[in-house]
């Protein structure tokens, strides 16, 4: 009746079970919005096309149209809308992981940096699937897509989920100790991003006094060259690729140097202070 659990001799086994139990932690976390998997999906698709309905509404009718960059307009819009909400709820499904004094960590092969893992790839899996098919439904249903270096684009998004993951690690790491300011810290900054990703403007345009107060943002950097890589005839001056990525591995290394501090002193009682 009492089992215990065979941990692997080989690099190759261990490897093949940190897998393992990452993938049935994704298929966990894809179906915590939803019991079915096919409608959790399905209102992650919903959300995304209510963002691009009402920021293509919101640009017709202020007029804004005109100063957008030419080319397809949808894709302008979606180019950020992507980009955001991949860093957002990445960011806010590794802060709302299971933690170190979570009852899920009681199980023997599950840890912390397991839980990091599902939450961040279940993010970017359901992201994904919703930015394929949407973009797969304008291309048949609307006009062709034409992309620039989609690739490059692609990329960029990529590291939109890396920072989103990078922050939401640190974040992660100092809520046992400071749950009420994470908590309030990790909304202010989702809801900050609605203006200060830069979704809703092209950084060349902007006048040098007001670059300083985006600038420092990752996600603003990684929008603006998304679309240089998206539109033929763009080419972002005020933004980098170099430096979210820079600011993802500064950020990853201190969240995992906290995150192992954390451990090493985590409390059952902590449960009760959230």
């Amino acid at each position: 009746m009492f089992q215990t659990t065979r941990k692997p001799k080989s690099g190759i086994g261990t490897a093949m079970l940190i897998f393992e139990l990452v993938y049935h932690s994704v298929v966990r976390n894809v179906r915590k919005t939803h019991n079915n998997a096919f409608m959790a999906i399905g209102l992650n698709m919903l959300q995304v096309a209510i963002f691009v309905l009402a920021f293509y509404v919101m640009f017709s009718v202020l007029g804004l149209r005109g100063a957008a960059l030419r080319g397809d307009f949808l894709i302008y819009i979606m180019s950020g809308i992507f980009l955001y909400m991949t860093h957002t709820k990445t960011l806010g499904a590794v802060v709302g992981s299971e933690g170190p004094a979570s009852p899920m960590m009681q199980h023997a092969p599950m840890n912390t940096i397991i839980s990091i893992a599902s939450a961040a790839v279940g993010t970017l899996y359901i992201q994904l699937l919703s930015l394929f098919v949407i973009l797969f439904g304008y291309h048949v249903a609307v006009t062709p897509l034409e992309i620039d270096r989609p690739i490059a684009a692609f990329g960029m998004l990529l590291i939109a989920w890396f920072t989103g993951l990078a922050l939401g690690l640190v974040l992660l790491s100092i809520k046992p100790w400071f749950p009420t300011f994470v908590n309030v810290f990790t909304t202010i900054y989702q809801r900050a991003n609605m203006i200060a990703s830069g979704k809703m403007f092209v950084a060349n345009t902007l006048p040098g006094f007001m670059l300083a107060m985006f600038d420092w943002n990752p996600l603003f950097h990684c929008i603006d060259q998304a679309r240089g890589f998206a539109f033929i005839n763009y080419a972002p001056h005020h933004s980098s690729v170099t430096y979210p990525i820079y600011v993802g591995m500064v950020l990853i290394m201190l969240g995992l140097m906290g995150e192992f501090y954390t451990r090493r002193h985590a409390s059952l009682s902590w449960g009760a202070r959230r």
